[in-house]
This record gives C-alpha cells, structure tokens and sequence, in this order.
C-alpha cells in the first residue's frame, strides 16, 4: 500500500480551488452525515436535563455538567479516557476505511462544504465563479460578493456563539450577543471562534486539510493493503483519452474528463496515485461514475477499493495484525472507561488533621484529635449526609454528625474526635471516617470513607 502513495500537489498551494458541485451517492451520504453534524452541534446547548442545560462545561465552577452527571477536576479522568478510546477507535476505522473520518465527518469538511454550497447559490457554478474571478469590479459582482460574506459572517457567527454555549449557558449567551450586552469575555471568545470558521472555512479551506491537520500526515502508516481508500484502477482505465460516445477505440475506459479533479475539494488528481491529501470524500467517484454512464461503460473506475482487492487477491481485513490490535486496543480503553465510570462517587471526602495541635487532653483523661472534613456534593441535587467513625467503642464523634449539602457545593465540616487513653494502644492509631447519604443508609449504595490518624501521649 505504501507504494501508491504519493505527496504530489496538483494545485498550486497560491491558486484558488473552485469546487465543481456534484451530486450522487456519496454526496447524499456525506451531506446527510454533515448535515445531522452541523444540526446536532447548534441545538445540543438548547437540550435542557432536570431544569439545566445537559451538556455545560463550566469553567467559572470547575465542572462538567452531562444530561444530570456532574463531572468534576478529579473526574476528569474519565474525559482523557474517552478521548483515548475515541483516537483508537479512529484508527481502527482507518485501517479498514482509510481517511472516512475526513471526509464524512470532520467539522472542517462540513463547514467547508456548507459556505461552497452558499458560494454557489450566489456566485453561480464552477464556471461562473471562475469568470466572476476574472472580471472587473462592477456593481453585480459587489452585491454577489457582498452577499456571500454577509452570509459566510452569520453562519460563522452562530458557530461561534454555539461553540462558547458549551461553555456558557446558551439561553444566557444568545440574548445578550444579540442584544450587545454580553460581557466582554463572551463578546471575545464568540467572535474569536466566529473569525476562525470565517477563515478556515471561508479562505483556508483546503489548507488546513494540507498544512495544518496533523492526521493528514501520518494516516497512511495505519494502511495496509487491505485498507478500502478511494482508488484509480490503472489497468483499467489507461490509457486515457477523450473520445466521443461510442467510438471504438483502443484507449482505456478513463475518457479523461477533468471531472474527478474539478469536484475534489483539495484539487488533487486522483489518477496520479493515493496522496496524502486526499479527504475520501468519494466526490470523484460520484463524478466519474456520472460520466462512465454517459458513455455506457461500466461504474467505478474510482472506487472504494483495497490494494488486495484490486489485485483480484482475497485476503480477510480480519486477519490484518493492525485491524486486530487497534481493535483490541479500542474495546480496552471502552472497559476502562466503563469502569472508571462505575467506580465513581457521587461523594468527595477529604479529612486534613489541624497541624497546630497533635492532641488535646481533657480534664476527665480522655484525648481529643481536631479535623476538617471537606465534603463535596457532586451531584445536582440536594443531599442529606451522615458521618460515621470506625470502631466506635474507642473514638466518639462529638457534635452534630448529620449535615445537608447543595448541588455542588463544598462544606468544610470541622469535626473533634474523642477517645478514652486506656483503651489506646499507641500514640499514633488509624481512624477513619466514612460519609453517606442518610436516604442510603440501609443500602450502603451511597459513601465514601477515607482513614487518617489518631494522636495519643502514648
């Protein structure tokens, strides 16, 4: 596989790539794919969950809010593993489709293909853009123009404003954007994202495909030649030529159109080889494929194809040691996630002994340790908690053990543990402290408990 796998350029990296519109059956499948990406991102902030937005990183409160889960800094964990699995999981995708991920799900991909589709509904097709390019400045070609970027600005500014709603609540953050009352920490990361997607997907556009996403430069080492990538057949289609519908001739099946180099969005030919530009977007498969029914030949002479299965060599994906082992590694990271998730606590318990003082004695011999326990309620609800102390027939807890906790919030408890010197048996004794919720404590589902040390004269 590595053998047909170039880093040829087709278009000069200073020339414009005015993208030919196509349709067809790839194009139905990544539009309808963009289409729910770009639809699930801009209304997901809207979805509310008990009375809250359902997905909220909250940075000025330092958790992660998800459909009524509260994630926390020391949760955090749990989002690296997801993002692990979800690399793995990329792979493995990559080593049986090769660069799908691009082509039919990366956001650069859709929005791209979303300000090319309003650049041809104001500015005409391919041609027309191309000689609206060339001609001089006229009030046509003003209100075209302006009208392109005017729209370009608005879908970039809703892109913007739904970035920062993941961050700031968006029934908050829209009326005031709207309304310029927003402060100016939300004016700057709205329009700072909103200035990125102009960019990217208004002028940078394929650049970023080239220059700036990484995975372009090292995906082809998770190919093998059993990975499906959009592929020329060769044997087939040279050598090429144009000719009339028809005509015998003697040339290959590839009538030599253009057609495949007009509608990629990276301007690469896709006849020179398998290149590190290439998206899989299959636009080139659909445009070949319209024009090999023109001439009654026979479809895919670009395809979705394997090296092995262009060789007529038929060899299982399955038994490919890199197919095995990112699955392998995928299913892995899901179990670690699982588990991550299952042995959370809906309870944080930390107990910091008072340094000042290692012990106290009371007037009727008893020793007498002093500690703050910061208890944190990691949910959104209001919770009812208890404190409770191991082996209760030497220490005591004094004062009241029942405390009520907000969603969220922290409560530094202090608390003074007593015990009898004869029934100490050194000067330094383990204890430990155990917190539940008060509706839980026949079930014992809910708690947490952390041990500290007990300081005797001993």
């Amino acid at each position: 596989m590595g053998e047909r796998i170039t880093i040829t350029q087709i278009s000069s990296p200073s020339s414009k790539i005015h993208i030919r519109e196509q349709k067809g059956y790839f194009q139905r499948i990544r539009t309808t794919m963009n289409s729910l990406l770009v639809l699930l991102f801009l209304f997901t902030p809207f979805i509310s969950y008990q009375g809250r937005q359902a997905i909220l990183f909250n940075i000025s409160e330092q958790q992660f809010i998800f459909f009524g889960t509260t994630l926390w800094p020391q949760d955090f964990t749990i989002l690296a593993w997801i993002f692990i699995a979800a690399a793995f999981i990329l792979f493995f995708a990559t080593v049986f489709w090769g660069r799908v991920w691009c082509g039919f799900l990366c956001p650069q991909t859709a929005w791209t293909f979303m300000f090319v589709w309003v650049e041809t509904r104001l500015e005409g097709s391919r041609n027309q853009r191309i000689t609206l390019d060339k001609a001089p400045w006229s009030f046509s070609k003003f209100y075209k123009r302006a009208g392109k970027h005017l729209l370009w600005g608005i879908i970039a500014l809703l892109t913007g404003c739904s970035f920062i709603a993941y961050f700031i609540p968006a029934r908050t953050l829209y009326p005031e954007i709207f309304t310029f009352s927003a402060n100016v920490w939300s004016n700057t990361w709205v329009w700072f994202f909103a200035l990125c997607t102009y960019l990217n997907a208004g002028w940078m556009r394929e650049q970023m495909c080239l220059h700036c996403c990484p995975y372009s430069r090292f995906q082809s080492v998770m190919f093998d030649a059993n990975t499906k990538t959009v592929t020329y057949d060769t044997s087939r289609g040279e050598s090429r030529g144009p000719r009339k519908r028809k005509q015998a001739t003697d040339l290959g099946d590839c009538v030599d159109c253009h057609l495949c180099v007009d509608v990629c969005p990276t301007g690469i030919d896709i006849r020179n080889g398998l290149q590190y530009e290439c998206i899989n977007c299959g636009a080139c498969i659909d445009a070949c494929n319209q024009a090999m029914e023109k001439f009654d030949y026979a479809p895919n002479l670009i395809s979705y194809i394997s090296e092995n299965s262009l060789q007529n060599e038929t060899k299982p994906i399955f038994t490919s040691l890199k197919f095995i082992g990112y699955g392998v590694a995928s299913l892995i990271m899901l179990a670690v996630i699982m588990m991550d998730i299952a042995s959370r606590d809906d309870i944080q318990l930390n107990v910091i002994r008072d340094r000042q003082n290692l012990y106290r004695e009371t007037l009727d011999s008893k020793i007498e340790n002093s500690y703050t326990l910061k208890i944190r309620n990691k949910t959104q609800e209001r919770r009812h908690y208890q404190i409770s102390i191991d082996n209760q027939h030497i220490y005591q807890l004094v004062g009241d053990t029942q405390m009520v906790i907000l969603p969220g919030e922290q409560l530094d408890y202090p608390v003074t543990v007593l015990a009898k010197l004869d029934r100490l048996i050194s000067s330094r004794s383990p204890v430990n402290f155990t917190i539940r919720e008060v509706s839980t404590l026949e079930t014992k589902d809910n708690w947490v408990s952390q041990a500290s040390n007990f300081f005797s004269p001993l």
